[in-house]
């Protein structure tokens, strides 16, 4: 604040990335490559449960908002990480800064929420198969996706609102790759506990809460399948979950590790996992999880013979 107790805000922040590394380029065509996969995997897979009422399932409402949110979320950074390191556009306005960061943190709360939705899932596939139907149904799974936007929607407005209370008068160089809420509320010269304190808190709630519920999901997962005879069909009821535990595994570890050592990790460091966090689950969630589901494969290989038949008409017509 000024000595009249008034906030300052800047015009603009410039985004700074990474320091004194050679050939820096290679590492954002390496995202941008992640980028375009994710787009095109997630996209398929959301054309793929429209239009197969066969995939009109509980299940399958969670797979399609995560796949909707991969999308969001990588649309909201890569094309931007790109435009500012590619064209060297280090410039963005005060207000496409705090815009930037709330679709950024959107997508990274409603990630960890999806992933424990679809544990969720399983957990009362495998424990109760006989009440799935009755426990998950399209209107528990419609009620559960909205309650979670709700929840990230609202811890967002809340980490971005704060910001707007700080006052930025000395330097305005962001020490990220993006509008990094961590380094932007570093930046500012007024009280800046109550940020802080938010960057520790949101952490536990939004991360540490639903990964604390996969792990005890997939401990009852675990005991349940302790539980079944055959070895086979243990084995049947682990694999459908084994890809989503590499998923969480994917989402996790990266984010956690960078919220844990925030303020010890060099910037270098911290842009790298921050940026794998961000772009490389949505890309592999389609190749690991969603596409290797039988009903996937499934409905992937009717639209493949729809479109072989569809060819060999449309050349029959040519011919005639």
């Amino acid at each position: 604040m000024d000595s009249n107790g008034t906030i300052v805000t800047p015009a603009y922040f410039i985004i700074s990335g990474f320091s004194g590394i050679p050939h820096v380029n290679y590492y954002y065509l390496f995202l941008l490559v992640l980028y375009i996969m994710s787009v095109v995997e997630n996209s398929v897979v959301m054309a793929l449960i429209c239009f197969d009422q066969s995939l009109k399932t509980p299940k399958y409402i969670a797979v399609f908002n995560l796949a909707f949110v991969d999308v969001l979320g990588n649309s909201a950074l890569v094309p931007k990480v790109i435009d500012t390191f590619w064209f060297n556009n280090k410039y963005i306005s005060y207000s496409h800064c705090l815009t930037y960061l709330f679709f950024y943190c959107l997508n990274l709360l409603m990630q960890s929420l999806n992933l424990a939705l679809l544990s969720f899932d399983r957990l009362i596939a495998i424990a109760f198969p006989f009440r799935y139907h009755i426990i998950v149904s399209l209107k528990t799974m419609f009620s559960l996706v909205a309650t979670c936007w709700i929840i990230a929607i609202l811890f967002t407005f809340v980490l971005v609102g704060f910001l707007t209370r700080l006052s930025y008068c000395r330097s305005v160089v962001i020490n990220s790759y993006f509008c990094d809420h961590g380094p932007l509320y570093r930046l500012a010269c007024n009280d800046n506990l109550p940020n802080f304190i938010i960057a520790k808190v949101l952490p536990a709630f939004i991360l540490w809460v639903p990964l604390m519920f996969v792990l005890i999901s997939y401990t009852c997962i675990g005991t349940t399948l302790a539980k079944i005879a055959g070895a086979q069909d243990r084995m049947k009821a682990f694999k459908t979950c084994s890809a989503h535990i590499i998923l969480v595994a994917i989402y996790y570890l990266p984010i956690l590790f960078t919220f844990t050592f925030d303020t010890q990790m060099p910037r270098n460091a911290r842009i790298i996992s921050l940026s794998l966090a961000a772009v490389l689950p949505p890309a592999l969630n389609p190749l690991i999880y969603v596409l290797q589901t039988q009903e996937i494969k499934q409905s992937l290989k009717m639209v493949l013979a729809k479109l072989k038949h569809s060819k060999i008409s449309v050349k029959l017509i040519i011919h005639m």
